[in-house]
C-alpha cells in the first residue's frame, strides 16, 4: 500500500507512472494503461501468453476472501471468458486489448516498488494473500482439468498477482526468463515470512492461483536487453522490486509483519500444532491453576522470542529429517534435543536442560506432540 495521493481527471488514484505506462486504482480495480506498443506476457485467460495487442493490464478484486458464495456461483456460471468480458464492460475497455488478473485481495492493499539503475527501471505492483491457498510446488492437487471441464473445483482464498513493467525493450527470451526471476522473488518473500503450505507439511512457494502480467515496450530505436537472470543488474532489479512489494502486500492483506510471525504456531502449524490443538492437548499435562495462568498469558508464552527461536529450530531439524539430510534413525534423538531447548527456554532455566531432556520422548509418528510436552514441562517449572 503506497502513500501516493496523485489523482487523474476522473478522480482515480495514480499508483505509479513510468515512461510508457501509468497504473491507476479505481475501486475494485487496478488499471495499468500502456502508452505505446508493448509486448505483454501474461496468465490472462483471454489474450494471455505473449501478446503485442494488449493495451491495458488489469488486476480486479473479483470476490471477498471468505463466505462470498453468491459471487463464487456467479463467477462459475460466467466462466473465464465471460468473467473477462464482464470486467471489460465494467471498465469500458475492448476485451481483446486487456490482460486480466482476478483475486480476492483488496486493491487498497496493492503495493508498488520501483528499482532503477542508470537508464533502466523496473516497476512491480503486487496484491497478495496466502491465508487459504498457500501451496508448495509438488503438493497434492485438489482439482484436475478434463475434456469436460474442471473436476472438484473449489473457491480458494489466496492469490499473489504481479504487474511488472519495464521501461526498456526486452527480447522475447529475456521476457520469458523474467517470469523465472519474478517467481523466485515471490517464493523468497514467502520463505522470509515462513509461510506454510495449506496442503502439506512444507513451506509454501506460492499459491495455486498466482497470476502475472509482464509488459515491455516495443521500441526499434533501442537495443532490447537479452538477460533478466539474477546474474545481471536487470534481474537483481526484478528480484528486489517483486520481493519488496510481495512482502509489503502480505503485511497489509494478511498481517504478515515479520516480527508477528515469531509465534510457535507460525513455526509449527504445518506440522499440526495449532493454538486450539495445543490448548486441548496441554490441559491434561498441567494443573488447573497452571493452565489458567497459561491461558491468561498466552501471547507472552506463544510469542516469546526465545521459545519461537527454538520452535523454528525444531521445524528446521524436522525438515532436514524429512528431506533426508539427517538419517531418519536419528530423528527421535535430535528432535528430543530441540524439545528440551523449548522447555528450558520457556522456563528460563537453561541449567535444567538435561533434566528436561530426560523427561521428554518423541513419537516419530507425531513428532510435534513432544513440543506440547516441552511447553507443559517448561511452564509448570518456570515458577518452581
Amino acid at each position: 500500500m503506497d502513500d501516493a495521493t496523485m489523482t487523474d481527471k476522473a478522480g482515480h488514484e495514480i499508483i505509479c507512472q513510468g515512461r510508457s505506462f501509468v497504473v491507476r486504482r479505481a475501486g475494485r480495480f487496478l488499471l495499468g494503461e500502456l502508452q505505446g506498443p508493448h509486448r505483454v506476457l501474461s496468465t490472462s485467460a483471454h489474450g494471455g501468453g505473449q501478446n503485442e495487442s494488449v493495451r491495458y493490464v488489469v488486476n480486479h478484486q473479483s470476490c471477498e476472501g471468505a463466505g462470498h458464495a453468491a459471487r463464487q456461483v456467479l463467477l462459475g456460471e460466467l466462466g473465464q471468458l465471460g468473467y473477462h468480458n464482464q470486467v471489460c464492460r465494467e471498465l469500458g475497455l475492448p476485451p481483446d486489448e486487456v490482460a486480466l488478473m482476478g483475486t480476492a485481495a483488496n486493491m487498497r492493499y496493492a503495493v508498488h516498488r520501483n528499482e532503477s539503475y542508470e537508464k533502466l527501471a523496473v516497476d512491480a505492483v503486487v496484491t497478495a494473500g496466502v491465508e487459504g491457498n498457500a501451496v508448495r510446488a509438488g503438493d497434492p492437487a485438489h482439482w484436475v482439468e478434463t475434456d469436460s471441464g474442471w473436476q472438484k473445483l473449489h473457491a480458494y482464498a489466496g492469490t499473489i498477482n504481479t504487474m511488472l513493467f519495464f521501461n526498456w525493450p526486452l527480447t522475447p527470451a529475456a521476457q520469458a526468463r523474467a517470469v523465472v526471476t519474478m517467481t523466485e522473488a515471490k517464493s523468497a518473500a514467502l520463505q522470509e515470512l515462513a509461510v506454510s503450505s495449506r496442503y502439506s507439511e512444507h513451506l509454501a512457494t506460492g499459491t495455486g492461483t498466482d497470476q502475472y502480467s509482464i509488459a515491455a515496450p516495443l521500441d526499434t530505436d533501442r537495443t532490447p536487453k537479452e538477460s533478466t537472470s539474477q546474474h545481471g543488474k536487470l534481474g537483481e532489479m526484478i528480484g528486489r522490486a517483486v520481493l519488496g512489494a510481495t512482502k509489503e502486500a502480505l503485511r497489509w492483506q494478511n498481517g504478515l509483519e515479520a516480527s508477528y510471525t515469531r509465534s510457535i504456531f507460525h513455526a509449527l502449524s504445518r506440522f499440526g500444532l495449532t493454538r486450539d490443538r495445543l490448548l486441548e492437548r496441554i490441559a491434561p499435562l498441567l494443573s488447573p491453576q497452571d493452565l489458567a495462568l497459561l491461558q491468561q498469558n498466552d501471547k507472552a508464552v506463544f510469542y516469546d522470542p526465545q521459545v519461537a527461536a527454538c520452535a523454528y529450530a525444531f521445524a528446521a531439524v524436522l525438515d532436514r529429517v524429512n528431506y533426508g539430510t539427517l538419517p531418519s534413525g536419528l530423528a527421535r534423538e535430535v528432535l528430543r534435543q530441540q524439545a528440551a531447548n523449548i522447555a528450558s527456554a520457556l522456563a528460563a532455566k537453561p541449567d535444567r536442560w538435561a533434566d528436561y531432556w530426560r523427561q521428554l520422548s518423541v513419537d516419530e509418528q507425531n513428532p510435534a506432540a513432544v513440543v506440547v510436552e516441552a511447553l507443559a514441562l517448561g511452564w509448570k517449572t518456570k515458577w518452581s
